[in-house]
């Protein structure tokens, strides 16, 4: 999050550690919310990529408060069925073979470097190393932070966690050379598209690429679909796009509309690679979590939003690209359906309190990258809005000389 760092007058007994905007949100309801002073905003950055269906909505709202009625919490000491129903549903999605459930983004991260690791014991590697990219965002735990890209994010916080092989996004030959020169890797770790790092996409091409090297290698292939994940690109996982199979994907955002939860989906070669007593959750795959995944893959199915967004998101793409495509200061507009971003030639963080005051809510991410990422029930109109709002902002910005 990079919002302008300004005292927590409003929030003193809350730990300082983010630049928050002054206002505080009240309810939503779809792609609108409202602050506790009235003021309406059109959502074009839904929890960061998390809220799914939008807020408050009619179909999810009731399942909910019905699964609150009956179960919340159990622990994994027991059955969960819904823990069943849901990876079920995630396995025939994906085409692979099994699920853990976790919290987060970063424990479903964080689970992933534990099979990698794991799986290069089990094949004999002491020090088993994993590849990972330049500009990658996996968390902010000391092991997800360590495979991490940003030097910022990891400032302050060393030693980092050893293990771990950097090499440029879509840079095959880099790739190669790590092959060639590093006996201990056991897998290569990436996002489809960077979310953090300024979404960034993978080409379809490199993908396949790395496909074929891990298995060549018998190297684990693990692909964070955490932020462009659960139909944002306008297929269940954007790495569909490339035609392959991964065989870890972290999961989380948008599986609960904004539920926290977080999944690991293993393929054949990770299936059976942690056993009891190698992993676990408290509060990972509880029901009131499993009952906003199973609801939300069936309202997403039932309502059309993964051809909604790829069909909403293009026509975002082109009223931005139309708009701002040729102004100086413009660098790309770039993503692909409902995960946009506008990187500009200077840092815009002042846009977010811009664009709040306009009574639009997006994010600015690595320093000059606008990030769109709203709910998947997204209307064209409400596209046209968010062009509307934005364009005449990042105008003014790129015409007014930096200070």
């Amino acid at each position: 999050m990079n919002a302008p760092q300004t005292p927590n007058s409003s929030m003193p007994h809350v730990m300082n550690t983010y630049g928050r905007l002054p206002i505080a949100l009240s309810h939503g309801r779809g792609c609108r919310v409202w602050d506790t002073e009235g003021r309406e905003y059109l959502d074009a950055l839904g929890g960061i990529a998390v809220n799914t269906l939008g807020h408050a909505h009619p179909k999810l709202v009731p399942a909910l408060q019905d699964q609150i009625a009956k179960l919340i919490h159990c622990s994994n000491y027991y059955q969960v069925p819904l823990q069943e129903q849901l990876a079920a549903r995630l396995v025939a999605l994906s085409g692979m073979t099994n699920v853990f459930f976790c919290n987060s983004g970063l424990e479903a991260n964080e689970a992933a470097i534990k099979i990698a690791r794991k799986f290069g014991h089990d094949k004999g590697i002491e020090l088993p190393e994993i590849v990972v990219y330049e500009k990658a965002f996996h968390g902010r735990s000391i092991a997800t932070l360590s495979a991490t890209g940003n030097p910022k994010v990891q400032a302050g916080f060393g030693p980092l966690v050893p293990g771990f092989v950097r090499i440029p996004l879509n840079d095959v030959a880099a790739l190669e050379d790590v092959a060639k020169s590093r006996p201990n890797v056991v897998a290569v770790f990436l996002e489809t598209i960077q979310g953090e790092g300024g979404v960034n996409p993978a080409r379809a091409e490199y993908l396949r690429q790395i496909r074929r090297v891990c298995d060549e290698r018998g190297w684990l292939l693990m692909i964070d679909e955490v932020q462009c994940g659960i139909g944002r690109t306008g297929k269940w996982f954007a790495h569909q796009w490339a035609g392959i199979v991964p065989d870890v994907m972290p999961l989380a955002k948008g599986l609960g509309s904004g539920v926290p939860i977080g999944a690991v989906v293993a393929g054949p070669k990770a299936a059976n690679v942690l056993q009891p007593g190698n992993h676990g959750t408290t509060f990972g795959g509880n029901p009131l979590a499993m009952r906003a995944g199973v609801e939300t893959l069936r309202i997403m199915e039932e309502e059309g939003l993964l051809e909604n967004a790829a069909r909403v998101g293009a026509a975002l793409k082109a009223g931005l690209t139309r708009e701002l495509g040729s102004l100086p200061g413009v660098v790309e507009i770039r993503g692909q359906g409902l995960m946009l971003g506008i990187e500009l030639d200077r840092p815009c963080g002042a846009l977010l309190a811009q664009a709040m005051e306009a009574g639009l809510l997006m994010s600015v991410t690595a320093d000059k990258v606008i990030r769109i990422v709203p709910p998947l029930i997204l209307t064209e109109a409400e596209a046209d809005e968010i062009v509307a709002k934005l364009v005449p902002l990042v105008k003014t910005f790129l015409a007014t000389p930096a200070s």
